[in-house]
């Protein structure tokens, strides 16, 4: 029981910034992650359609009998967190709360901008989470629609990303934040780049860190925290091009062995 792996949902490879953080701080836990990039960005997609995709992945992560389920993709967890805990007989996280939590901790002055897909930025999840914590908070959301495509396509180096960053960030620079909440998985590749546009000024939050903690505690209140070195390697799957997954995963997680999986579609579904 505590040697099964903790499975790890996105999008696409945004969700590695929460894997990293729990390989981290739990270097005992087995990953099984599944970075759903042929059909990424998930943000601009229907509800209905991300539901659909989010719940193939868990299913698929399921029969390698995963002992705790994290949904690393702030769409999927606005959309689908809830029912697919209720549904579930193993404890679910999703990304927002842990953001949301860490961003108060840091925030000075209350004043906290927010930047995510489409998706999340219109189910104002982010804006619940904070006000639940802080009725003052003010918040300041920005949808980023750009940045998920540039991340994926391994351009988030590149002299592009810091035109586009300026560009999408530029009616944020007046709003005198002290924070500034990277509410998708995706954006931590750009953190750099987002950090220098917006000044030493700006606290720039991730979820992962959060995330992990949040991680950690649960397994541990559960007695699932596994205290010895897995037998179980990590393991990573995508449904896109095997060939960048693996170029973008290993240069974030520096580490060239990572065993990376192609999982096939049919009909833009799942193949199990």
């Amino acid at each position: 029981m505590i040697n099964r792996p903790i499975g790890v949902i996105d999008s696409g490879v945004g969700g590695l910034t929460v894997a990293i953080e729990i390989m981290r701080q739990l270097p005992h836990e087995t990953i099984y992650y599944i970075g759903d990039t042929a059909r990424c960005p998930y943000g601009p997609r229907p509800v209905e359609e991300v539901k659909q995709f989010t719940w193939e992945m868990t299913r698929y992560l399921l029969r390698y009998d995963i002992k705790m389920l994290v949904i690393a993709c702030n769409t999927a967890t606005a959309a689908v967190l809830d029912e697919i805990r209720e549904a579930l007989d193993i404890p679910v996280i999703g990304v927002i709360h842990p953001g949301a939590r860490a961003a108060i901790k840091m925030s000075k002055h209350f004043r906290i901008g927010v930047l995510g897909t489409l998706g999340t930025i219109k189910s104002r999840a982010y804006e619940k989470a904070l006000h639940s914590i802080n009725k003052n908070v003010k918040i300041f959301p920005l949808a980023c629609p750009k940045f998920v495509p540039l991340v994926e396509s391994g351009e988030y180096h590149s002299a592009m990303a810091k035109k586009i960053v300026a560009e999408t960030l530029l009616p944020l620079k007046d709003k005198q934040l002290d924070t500034l909440i990277l509410g998708c998985t995706h954006y931590p590749l750009l953190e750099p780049i987002i950090s220098s546009f917006m000044g030493e000024n700006v606290a720039v939050i991730s979820s992962g860190e959060e995330t992990a903690r949040e991680v950690s505690a649960i397994l541990h209140y559960k007695e699932l925290l596994n205290m010895e070195k897995s037998c179980l390697p990590n393991r990573f799957f995508t449904t896109g091009s095997k060939e960048l997954f693996y170029k973008i995963a290993s240069d974030w997680l520096q580490d060239p062995t990572i065993d990376v999986s192609t999982i096939r579609l049919d009909e833009n579904e799942l193949v199990f």
